[in-house]
Parts: structure tokens; sequence; C-alpha cells
């Protein structure tokens, strides 16, 4: 059996609207971020985030965030994309509460990571919805930068 390695397939840009505060839940501190659009470019692919999903959170005490987003994303050549992107945000105290504040943070003190699955009626980008994809993020105060390797 080999160990996985890692190929970039492509890094997206999503634009971000300001967070909605649900307050303290039964499953804890709710917020939503809205997606307001973006773009997405790798070898194999590039387009448009489409506007309309969003990213629905957890805030823990510590300020770690367990993140569930799910958007749509439009190929060049109309293909419609869904992503379902689990995944986390970790660090220090302090820097999780600054980056909770939409404050600019050094990504380097963050711990952000996803996994994206896909689903589309594209037979071009099946490839996508065959394989596990892993995200590395930057949050920034208006928008979220996320590579996505693909394993193999």
């Amino acid at each position: 059996m080999s160990n996985p390695s890692l190929q970039l397939a492509f890094e997206m840009r999503a634009d971000l609207a300001t967070p909605i505060d649900l307050g303290v839940t039964r499953l804890g501190h709710r917020r939503v971020v809205p997606v307001l659009g973006g773009t997405f470019e790798g070898e194999n692919l590039r387009g448009t985030v489409l506007p309309g999903g969003a990213d629905w959170q957890i805030i823990y005490p510590d300020g770690a965030v367990d993140l569930d987003a799910r958007y749509t994303l439009k190929t060049d050549d109309g293909a419609l994309l869904q992503v379902t992107n689990r995944g986390v945000r970790r660090g220090d105290a302090e820097t999780l509460a600054r980056i909770n504040r939409g404050e600019t943070v050094d990504p380097g003190k963050i711990y952000f990571r996803t996994v994206a699955t896909f689903e589309t009626s594209a037979a071009a980008y099946q490839w996508l919805a065959d394989a596990l994809f892993i995200g590395t993020g930057e949050r920034h105060p208006d928008h979220v930068r996320i590579h996505f390797y693909r394993v193999l």
C-alpha cells in the first residue's frame, strides 16, 4: 500500500458578507457567514463562486470554530459544482478572538483545514466527485482563500 500524496487542484477566493450571529444555541455559539461570490482557478478548471452559499459555524468558548460551508461554483464552460466543505479553525485564544472579530491576523498563526466533497452532473468534472480533497484556508476580514488539494 502506498502513502497518500497531495496535488494542488485549485485555489478559491470567496467574498463574504458580515457574519450573522445567532447567539448561543443548543449546539453552541452559532454564526452564519453568507457567501457573496468570488473566483477559483486551477490547472484544469476556473470560474466563479456563485452568491447564495454560506458557512454555518459553531464557535467554542476559546474561539475555536467548526465550519460547515456549502456553496456552488460555476466553471468558465458553464458546469455547476456543488461544494460541501467542513473543517476547523484553531489557534491561540488571542489570535482566534481577533479573527472572530473580523480583524486581520497572520495566517501562519491559525490552523485552518477542511475536507471538501463535490457534486456535479458534468462529466468533465466528475474527477472532483470521485476523489477526496483537503483544503488549507486563510480567513481575511471580507474574504476567505482556500487551496484545495486532491488526495492521491
